[in-house]
């Protein structure tokens, strides 16, 4: 920017592309920000000695660099000492004196013998020449001298700066660098510039700030590139992008990147997980907040990136908003009975959301006047996009896929927003005959109208999902809840290939903060199994039978070795990809990292042959007999047990460490080999007494190596003594008769070690990671059936309705419930905490 340029200010005074370049700069993995201390943190004074900081820079550099992953520098000319005596910082700002010479991170650079000889002659020097003229001070420095002229005449100025300049400026070995009324001489070959490739070097900083006044600074401003930003602080000719005319407004920027970051990083918000509904089709999923907020979206798949990704990165990272332009909350959320789709009720405002195909459709209905702010952020928010308004909506340009928002009637605002294009749009729904459209059209950029209306199209999609819901069989306790849970089990089903997912979502934390993130968006082949078991117990086969075929296709690709098993395949049935972090995203409320992928898909999981053998004796008992491709499938998982169930695993928690003998992978191995020879005396008239032997060893093996003598129990693993819920299995499996005293003894031993209020934990044992995690509410509904079991139905009732009691206004569990914040943690909605709800309820009902 040059001197004198004019440039338009935003209603805050800022200029909006340096705005909008600071949201960018706000965003990145890991920031430098750096100053200058004279004239940028400090104004200039007649006494340098009397250069106090501004109260709110100091504030704001203390707050900035207490920020995870962020590093804030002061490069002054001054020397180290002084600089640090005289600002004062805290020890959290990083301190670079001499500019450049001298750091207080990574290491004080020494004086060769020869440097030191030079530097000694090169002080004598300057003395003479200040000793001759009046109002010259020096400043003494470990590699430099630095001549200060600001109280002396501008003829001694001018007359100091020529000697300087013909004398010992010349000196081989000397770098002199000029600034405003100083000059300073070194015996080092460093300014500001190479200070911060320094800084960036050491901290590993993806983007830098630095903002200065003087022309020192220059050489700092010449070394920034890509996403930094330079500022200069007042007047002068720059090879700074940006310009402010004083420090009070650098203290400005900083505090506007700090709020920035601050969000970006922690969230601008943070919904309860648990507050979260899903919309579903078969082909994917999306989440809407509380507020009618689209916060999370992926496609084609679930398993694919995102195109809002709000929930884990905020408003930068994409979301689709709508509301009243008064504001306010909502009245409620709920879903239409029997159905995916999601009412948000204002007084005056129904907003009604569903999937359909390939289109997301926001039906507005009232005589309010509504806001809506739309801002796709593909790839999850990695690909700029631009925004194009044409006469019936909006085309989204920048990204491979076609996407369209048809909204007929709507004008919308485009504006610039970190990069990418964000839309906005005020509609008086009493002008539009109390009714707007908004359909987001994924895959097309056609902007033409649906021969049907948008209430025709609602019925047409609503009503198989109705026939289905009334052709279930609910138990007669919480039948609604029931009926609630069965839809969302149905809806992480992908209709086309018959896999199903665990969640429909990535990296909501298992603790608030932690690094506890995973990818739950594939189909595991045992929480699949367990899936669609649920929904046969209700009555509905269609599930399970899609589900045995894709299970059927996953085996075939082993070819012939099912002991090759993965524990979790893509949607579509085959192998992840590497795990990977999305360093641009901060995670839900500051939960880093954002993973796509899941290295468990690497482990080792023994158990997961049992839930499919199970399920395929539920589909075989419910049909009456079992389909020759069911039976290869059974005979593929008992083939892999006798192969492996011997071996050490990781577990059904997927630990990520060394392999154990747990229990409940042993459990799952009887128990594929008993569900087998159950269907084989059941539906057919084979007899296979390898089967037979093999279920006896197994059940020999784990009920006398997987009992510690010293815990009095089942335990993890074998040797291991401490506790796991996993390990009631020994008795829900029917491998221990309900009334053994040992399944009483591990019963009661997981409720004194897991059980904490609402919630049972998995396990307390040193898993590997840092941090805690919260109750598990699969575990809790296998502590409900044992109470049952050993007779504790009053027990099991009430925890049961303190299971309810955790649950979101629309009835929606994610995977786990901290009881001391008393809020919900995990991926959401969870296909385990369903089917778990779906069982105790069944079983609380007969």
């Amino acid at each position: 920017m040059t001197l004198g340029m004019t440039v338009d200010l935003d209603r805050d005074g800022f200029d909006p592309e340096l705005r909008s370049a600071l949201a960018q700069l706000a965003r990145v993995p890991h920031l430098l920000v750096a100053c200058d201390y004279d004239g940028t943190l400090a104004p200039i004074v007649e006494d340098p000695s009397a250069a106090a900081p501004i109260p709110e820079a100091v504030a704001a550099l203390r707050s900035l660099a207490t920020l995870p992953q962020t590093t804030v520098a002061v490069v002054s000319g001054r020397a180290l000492r002084d600089l640090a005596a005289l600002s004062r910082l805290p020890s959290e700002v990083h301190l670079v004196g001499s500019h450049g010479s001298e750091f207080d991170i990574g290491f004080v650079q020494r004086l060769a013998s020869d440097l030191v000889e030079l530097r000694s002659r090169l002080q004598t020097e300057l003395e003479r020449i200040a000793a001759e003229h009046p109002g010259v001070r020096l400043e003494n420095k470990p590699a430099s001298v630095a001549v200060h002229l600001r109280t002396a005449s501008r003829a001694v100025a001018a007359a100091v700066t020529d000697a300087i300049r013909c004398g010992p400026a010349a000196w081989a070995g000397v770098h002199t660098t000029e600034g405003k009324e100083v000059v300073e001489l070194s015996v080092l070959a460093s300014h500001k510039g190479t200070a911060i490739d320094e800084l960036r070097r050491q901290v590993s900083a993806g983007a830098v700030l630095f903002m200065g006044d003087d022309v020192t600074d220059e050489n700092a401003f010449r070394q920034l590139s890509g996403k930094d930003i330079g500022v200069k602080v007042g007047a002068g000719e720059t090879a700074a992008s940006f310009r402010v005319h004083d420090p009070l407004q650098a203290v400005r920027i900083l505090a506007l990147l700090l709020d920035t970051r601050r969000h970006w990083l922690f969230g601008e918000r943070a919904v309860p997980i648990e507050r979260h509904s899903m919309l579903a089709d078969g082909r994917t999923v999306a989440l809407i907040s509380p507020d009618a907020r689209v916060s999370w979206l992926c496609h084609p798949r679930p398993d694919s990136a995102a195109i809002f990704a709000d929930l884990l990165g905020g408003a930068p990272a994409g979301h689709f908003s709508v509301g009243p332009q008064r504001g306010g909350h909502p009245l409620g959320q709920r879903y239409r009975p029997g159905t995916m789709t999601v009412e948000t009720r204002w007084s005056g405002l129904t907003v009604t959301d569903w999937l359909e195909g390939d289109s997301l459709m926001r039906r507005l209905t009232g005589n309010t006047v509504v806001r809506v702010e739309y801002a796709p952020r593909p790839e999850f928010g990695q690909v700029p996009v631009q925004l194009q308004p044409l006469t019936d909506g909006l085309l989204v340009l920048g990204t491979s896929e076609h996407l369209c928002l048809y909204s007929p009637g709507v004008e919308w605002d485009v504006v610039d927003d970190g990069g990418h294009d964000t839309a906005r749009a005020v509609i008086d729904l009493s002008k539009m005959n109390g009714e707007a459209l908004l359909e987001m059209r994924m895959r097309s950029h056609n902007l033409t109208a649906h021969p049907l209306s948008a209430g025709e199209r609602l019925e047409l999609v609503e009503q198989p999902w109705r026939e289905w819901a009334n052709s279930l069989e609910l138990p007669s306790v919480e039948k609604e809840v029931v009926m609630r849970s069965a839809l969302t089990l149905r809806g992480l089903c992908h209709f086309e290939g018959g896999g199903v997912i665990a969640a429909a979502t990535t990296s909501l934390p298992e603790t608030l903060g932690g690094i506890r993130n995973w990818d739950y968006r594939f189909v595991w082949l045992r929480d699949g199994a367990m899936t669609v078991k649920a929904l046969v117990e209700l009555g509905s086969l269609t599930e399970a039978e899609a589900f045995l075929r894709w299970v059927d296709g996953v085996v075939d690709r082993t070819g012939g070795h099912p002991e090759r098993l993965h524990p979790l395949y893509t949607v579509d049935g085959y192998e992840l990809g590497p795990e990977a972090v999305i360093e641009s995203l901060p995670g839900y409320a500051g939960s880093r990292p954002v993973r796509v992928g899941n290295a468990a898909n690497k482990q080792l999981q023994l158990d997961v042959f049992g839930p499919v053998a199970d399920v395929l004796m539920a589909v075989a008992d419910k049909r009456g007999k079992i389909r020759h491709e069911e039976w290869r499938v059974m005979e593929a998982m008992v083939q892999a047990c006798a192969q492996r169930w011997h071996e050490p695993d990781h577990g059904i928690w997927e630990a990520r460490l060394p392999p154990r003998h747990h229990v409940y992978s042993k459990v799952m191995s009887w128990m594929t080999v008993d569900r087998a020879l159950q269907v084989l005396e059941r539906h057919t008239t084979e007899e296979r007494p390898e089967w037979v032997e093999l279920r006896d060893r197994i059940a020999e093996n784990v009920l006398h190596q997987g009992w510690h003598e010293g815990t009095k129990a089942y335990t993890v693993a074998y040797g291991f003594p401490e506790m796991d819920a996993s390990s009631l299995w020994i008795g829900l499996s029917g491998l221990l008769a309900d009334d053994d005293p040992r399944f009483l003894d591990t019963v009661l031993a997981v409720e004194a070690e897991l059980r904490s209020g609402p919630v049972v934990y998995r396990y307390k044992w040193d898993d590997g990671m840092p941090g805690k995690e919260g109750g598990f509410h699969i575990c809790t509904a296998w502590l409900i059936e044992a109470y049952l079991r050993t007779g504790r139905r009053a027990d099991a009732e009430e925890l049961f309705d303190q299971m309810l009691a955790t649950a979101g206004p629309t009835g929606l569990l994610p995977e786990q419930y901290d009881p001391d914040l008393e809020r919900g943690l995990g991926n959401h909605p969870q296909a385990y905490s369903h089917l778990g709800l779906i069982r105790c309820a069944q079983l609380l009902g007969r």
